[in-house]
């Protein structure tokens, strides 16, 4: 099943946004919009776009002469605390919306210290998570959110992965030859969803793209039924298109 290589624009909205927060963080008084694109070098039109879903995410807010300044959230991110509360709030806020743009469950998945780790996901009675009948830890290269780690990693952190966790066969799907394994993840496109057809659980298909914040590396995935195989291309491209709100909260 082929999908579109569009360019990963979540992480590009990110870093403007920052920029953009912090801009208005420096003029409690607020700042015109006008004045914002100029800072930022961004056409007014691709501004006024990030504006508003900056506002959407209360991290900023519209001033009555058109300026805008900081919103609730933006302000509660001064305390240790409270950032981490904000974190945990805008991120599941952002994943209840992408399993509802998508229709099907999401994922949060991270690499760290050497495993796999599924720390946030967001599911309901019309999407079910997918029945995790094995440790995701063990199972990176049946996943797509597995394989969409993986592939973030260098040639040594692979072989690393593989040499604790050998691939073992989970259905008739599943890659296991481990030099198949490497030279996939190895021509992996950045700018392509990584999929999962069957390979990790009989009867789910799954998609999962980039969310790197910072150092740590990170994914965001999706889970279908086989039933709806013909959603899957245009769910990866929404999950791809709509991922700059979670990834902006894993950054703040």
């Amino acid at each position: 099943m082929a999908l579109g290589s569009g360019a990963i624009a979540p992480l590009h909205s990110v870093r403007y946004a920052l920029r953009a927060l912090e801009a208005v963080a420096r003029r409690p008084d607020g700042v015109g919009e006008e004045e914002l694109a100029t800072e930022l070098q961004l056409p007014p039109r691709q501004a006024a776009g990030l504006l508003r879903m900056l506002a959407r995410e209360s991290y900023l807010r519209e001033l009555d002469d058109g300026g805008w300044c900081a919103g609730d959230a933006l302000a509660r991110l001064g305390g240790e605390e409270s950032r981490h509360q904000v974190r945990e709030e805008k991120l599941r806020q952002a994943l209840e919306s992408l399993g509802r743009s998508v229709g099907a469950a999401v994922y949060v998945g991270r690499y760290v210290d050497g495993e796999l780790a599924v720390p946030h996901a967001c599911a309901a009675p019309d999407r079910p998570a997918v029945h995790q009948w094995v440790d995701l830890r063990a199972a990176a290269h049946a996943t797509a959110l597995g394989k969409c780690l993986l592939a973030q990693l260098d040639h040594e952190g692979r072989e690393d992965h593989f040499a604790r966790h050998p691939a073992a066969r989970l259905t008739s799907r599943t890659i296991t030859d481990r030099r198949v394994l490497l030279a996939t993840l190895e021509r992996q496109p950045a700018t392509m969803p990584v999929l999962d057809l069957q390979e990790y659980a009989v009867g789910t298909l799954c998609a999962a793209v980039p969310l790197t914040a910072g150092a740590t590396v990170g994914c965001l995935a999706l889970s279908l039924p086989v039933g709806q195989a013909h959603r899957l291309r245009e769910a990866a491209e929404t999950l791809n298109e709509q991922a700059a709100p979670a990834l902006l909260s894993l950054s703040l």
